[in-house]
């Protein structure tokens, strides 16, 4: 790829003595600009490129050479006493100039179409913007997360704009910040009944994991073949397992069979919690919103996963953040 160059002519044309030193100065500011920028691989076209900032153009030879150089002698026309490289970005001269043309324009872009109408708040559609790791792939350069927020900020005002009377350059704008796979999109599987009109269920927490079995019945709960006191012998845990089934005034309508391994007693109780949860959204899925509910002590509802683990122990101390007494002596 050939390197174009912008050449400035002085007003005043340098003097015949100062022409050499002229002429040498600017090749080594030539040659000083042209190692700066770095060639990386394009990942919007897939091909070479240079930074969008150092993207110059060129005088025509022609204007270039009438009255100064002389193609015929090797004299070409970035050796003409009294011109100097100018990239065609002023971010050239910026640690990150991919990044703030990128935050320029967008804030130009709402600058410009800041009086359009915006939806309601929590109304605007939900997308999915790259992360860090992505537009500094993208970008080329080590930005830092601070930096990549001012972006997403933009961005996502300029998301508010209502669909009816979005630009086109602003859609072409934010489609660039887009991940190519919107995980809002996924859907989970629906849960089946089977022909003996069960449902099941999985839950986990900390290292223990369920799967559960749901069928209309008396109320009766087994846990690995045990019923339900022999299995959990604390009364707490007895309530967290039938949790779903009590909060939905569904005690005396499903049967409970469960298989839970790992873990302890509280973490196999909770993880039979979220399992029967599951199993019963199958059976009555308007159930959601009264199982999702926060109880009056604020803990969540029962069919969120509990990611909350034992933290590790650390070396040099007792426990995961407890130090060993310390003495003077």
């Amino acid at each position: 790829m050939k390197a174009t160059w912008l050449l400035e002519w002085g007003r005043r044309a340098p003097s015949v003595a100062s022409a050499a030193s002229t002429s040498v100065a600017s090749i080594a500011q030539l040659s000083r600009y042209a190692h700066r920028p770095r060639r990386w691989q394009n990942l919007r076209t897939g091909s070479p490129s240079y930074p969008r900032s150092f993207t110059t153009t060129i005088i025509p030879q022609a204007t270039v050479d009438s009255g100064r150089g002389d193609p015929s002698r090797g004299e070409s026309a970035l050796s003409i006493p009294g011109t100097r490289v100018v990239p065609a970005s002023p971010s050239y001269f910026t640690g990150t100039p991919d990044f703030t043309d990128d935050l320029l324009n967008l804030q130009l872009l709402l600058y410009r179409h800041i009086r359009l109408p915006v939806v309601a708040p929590g109304q605007a559609p939900r997308v999915a913007w790259k992360k860090l790791v992505h537009y500094r792939l993208q970008a080329g350069e080590s930005i830092r997360a601070a930096k990549y927020h001012k972006i997403l900020e933009v961005v996502r005002r300029l998301n508010q704009i209502h669909p009816a009377v979005l630009p086109t350059e602003v859609r072409e704008a934010m489609e660039l910040y887009k991940r190519d796979i919107d995980p809002h999109q996924n859907r989970p599987n629906p849960g089946r009944i089977d022909q003996f009109g069960r449902s099941a269920g999985a839950g986990r927490r900390k290292s223990s994991s369920a799967r559960v079995w749901l069928v209309e019945g008396e109320g009766e709960v087994l846990i690995n073949g045990k019923n339900l006191v022999t299995a959990f012998p604390r009364v707490h845990d007895r309530e967290s397992v039938v949790w779903a089934l009590k909060a939905t005034d569904r005690m005396d309508k499903y049967n409970v069979w469960a298989m839970v391994r790992g873990g302890g007693t509280t973490g196999q109780a909770e993880a039979v919690t979220l399992g029967v949860a599951r199993a019963l959204l199958v059976h009555e899925p308007l159930l959601k919103p009264a199982l999702r509910r926060v109880d009056d002590q604020g803990a969540p509802g029962c069919v969120t996963r509990d990611p909350r683990r034992v933290e590790r122990k650390k070396p040099g101390k007792l426990k995961a953040r407890k130090m060993p007494a310390w003495k003077k002596r």
